[in-house]
């Protein structure tokens, strides 16, 4: 190896001297740059060097959150009505007997497309389109039901096709239905617009299509729709009551969702998760294991 006195001899020269360099220590230009570049690395302190890889790790550990937060919408949809397709296959249909349409929850969709403003207004366009029914279920003004009107029209006609309301329904299908998109009737309009008379409102009121609202007025119904909402709220609060059980008041939504289901979670977790995330009954911070699902106490 050449000697330390030699390398010292380089330094503070200029480029144009690497031949001279050379010279004097017996070997090609080439090994005196490999020299010269060898050292200087050698000079560079291990804490830059530590710094440097601290700082890499940190940028790929940034990488892996983003990553991992990801996993748990991966392949979600972010258009309101393909939301609602992926909402409406986790509606248990066999628990009613497929005699309910699958009903999605207005403020699931939050959970997925988290624009507020565009789902509203994709929803919107979906009702005046009349590709969608809204229903107000009574038990929280905040929460409205979504069902595919088709679903709504198909479901409603085998559950009164035997009986003798059947005549009734179908003309409310027919007329209401296919030229009006609000949730709530009045008398007026059910007696003036659509020619409906007291008898045959109260059939609509038995048959399940119409729920009293408020005197002379009702809202639009979906027959049997009571199971629905009691399995609904009683789910909710278990959940809820799971997360609470937890460390912290929270848990990670893969493990939530891992869990066994007791009896009074009858719509399913997942159904649940998009339901509490959707209202902002949690918050969802992401890590670098999943998203985590904590109790909002606000």
């Amino acid at each position: 190896m050449y000697s330390d006195r030699a390398f010292q001899s380089l330094r503070g020269r200029s480029s144009g001297v690497w031949g001279e360099a050379a010279g004097e220590l017996g070997c090609p230009v080439t090994a005196v740059q490999d020299i010269v570049m060898n050292r200087k690395r050698n000079l560079i302190p291990d804490v830059f060097r530590q710094v440097k890889k601290q700082k890499f790790g940190l940028t790929e550990e940034f990488k892996l959150l983003d990553k991992n937060g990801a996993k748990e919408f991966e392949g979600m949809p972010n258009d309101t009505k393909s939301a609602l397709i992926f909402l409406a296959s986790l509606f248990p249909r066999k628990l009613f007997d497929d005699s309910l349409p699958p009903i999605v929850l207005k403020h699931q969709l939050y959970s997925i497309v988290k624009d507020k403003t565009t789902v509203d207004r994709q929803l919107n366009e979906l009702k005046d389109l009349g590709h969608v029914r809204i229903f107000q279920f009574g038990f929280d003004t905040d929460v409205f039901g979504i069902v595919f009107t088709e679903d709504y029209r198909s479901k409603v006609l085998a559950a009164t096709a035997m009986k003798e309301t059947a005549s009734t329904v179908q003309r409310f299908l027919d007329t209401v239905l296919n030229s009006c998109t609000d949730i709530g009737f009045n008398k007026d309009k059910m007696l003036k617009e659509f020619s409906f008379h007291d008898q045959e409102i109260t059939q609509l009121v038995n048959a399940g299509l119409l729920t009293v609202r408020d005197v002379g007025s009702w809202w639009l119904a979906i027959p049997g729709a009571g199971r629905f909402v009691k399995y609904f709220v009683n789910g909710r609060k278990a959940v809820l009551r799971m997360i609470r059980k937890s460390k912290y008041n929270e848990v990670l939504q893969s493990d939530l969702e891992a869990r066994k289901v007791t009896s009074t979670v009858k719509l399913g977790i997942q159904y649940h998760v998009h339901d509490i995330v959707g209202a902002e009954l949690v918050k969802c911070i992401p890590t670098t294991t999943g998203t985590l699902l904590r109790l909002n106490e606000s």
